[in-house]
């Protein structure tokens, strides 16, 4: 049987990860439609895809029978999304998170080492003394953060993708498939955003 748009979200915001990832790969075409309407100085296309499903995400946790259709919620809040990731770039708000390595910044991590490590945002640019004590100081509360809000499969797949796995890579030393890796890459990328927020 097959469910509607509404009913879906219903499931996700009740931590179905399967109606998540239907709805997901349903809104994708979308996001990426919206997308191709945008351009992002110093990003790529799937940059702002990834944003509009960042958008997506939040509609799914803000959306309520109250509003219009689900798809049309969604389309507001993918387009917004992304309009607010445009503005911010070009306004180089924030120009200390622009400073730190993108979790997409593949190649920079060694074989054997570990999840701590692996879950590390570097700094691009050299700290100060006092600043690399404070970033240490604070390195092990963000990791608290970021294992707290993961499953232990997206830690898994994380890790694994931080250390410059392929998605064919991590699908067979997780047990899942192509799609299923994808689809927590986009939940763990959600997620860390909205941990930002």
């Amino acid at each position: 049987m097959q469910r509607t748009d509404e009913e879906l979200v219903k499931m996700i915001q009740g931590g179905s990860e399967e109606a998540e990832e239907i709805l997901f790969s349903k809104f994708k075409p979308m996001v990426s439609s919206v997308a191709r309407s945008y351009f992002l100085l110093g990003a790529e296309l799937d940059d702002l895809i990834q944003e509009g499903m960042i958008g997506l995400y939040k509609a799914c946790q803000k959306f309520s029978e109250k509003n219009a259709s689900f798809k049309t919620f969604a389309y507001l809040c993918i387009k917004r999304q992304i309009q607010s990731a445009v503005k911010q770039a070009n306004r180089q708000k924030n120009k200390i998170l622009n400073s730190y390595v993108s979790l997409d910044a593949q190649g920079g991590y060694k074989e054997g080492v570990g999840e701590e490590e692996a879950l590390l945002i570097i700094p691009s640019n050299k700290l100060s003394p006092d600043d690399e004590m404070i970033e240490k100081e604070n390195y092990k509360e963000i990791l608290e953060k970021i294992k707290r809000a993961l499953t232990p499969l997206e830690l898994k797949v994380l890790t694994l993708y931080l250390k410059g796995n392929s998605y064919q890579t991590i699908s067979k030393m997780v047990g899942k498939n192509y799609k299923s890796v994808d689809n927590s890459l986009h939940r763990i990328k959600n997620k860390l955003e909205f941990l930002k927020n």
